[in-house]
């Protein structure tokens, strides 16, 4: 009953709610899994509380729940919402090191750490990786990673980018146009 109470608050970015019904979890010795956390990371990470995230990410392996790819990716994207792009990245990194497997998510949300931490050769990474990996690259990928390049100025790649866009039949929209 707690967990889909903080599921419900993390919808509404509760975060506040969330961490108390967490923090009554654990005063009542209640079985906590990776869906309870996820969830409490995704509270805090819709409530700019990228810190709290952290905590509980960080709180995981401790209290013997396994990390999954959607805690990384709720931990990654309260970094990024948060303003941390650099802590976000991290992050990437240390998945990229783990047995867990990146997915769109993943890789959309750190071409957007990447975008404003100004870190153009890392979204074109990202975005070369989920093409490597028979990821879903879409015109909301594709314009953050331009918009990366233009930020660096580095307009030939932000080209490129159109290009590829062009060649596997992603809609080029307005939001492409004035980001190149």
């Amino acid at each position: 009953a707690f967990s889909a109470v903080i599921s419900a608050c993390e919808k509404d970015g509760d975060w506040a709610n969330a961490l108390q019904l967490f923090s009554t979890m654990v005063q009542r010795s209640m079985a906590l899994d990776k869906i309870t956390f996820s969830a409490a990371i995704s509270a805090c990470a819709k409530g700019n509380a990228w810190e709290k995230a952290l905590q509980l990410f960080n709180a995981m392996e401790p209290s013997k729940v396994e990390l999954d790819t959607a805690a990384f990716n709720a931990a990654i994207g309260a970094c990024q919402r948060g303003g941390e792009p650099e802590k976000a990245l991290q992050l990437v990194s240390v998945l990229s090191r783990s047995k867990l497997d990146a997915n769109a998510i993943t890789c959309s949300t750190a071409v957007n750490a990447c975008q404003k931490g100004g870190e153009w050769q890392k979204a074109m990474h990202f975005v070369s990786r989920m093409a490597q990996n028979k990821l879903e690259l879409d015109a909301i990928i594709f314009n953050s990673a331009i918009s990366v390049c233009e930020t660096a100025g580095k307009w030939e790649k932000a080209l490129q980018i159109v290009d590829v866009m062009a060649q596997i039949n992603v809609e080029i929209d307005t939001i492409t146009f004035s980001a190149a």
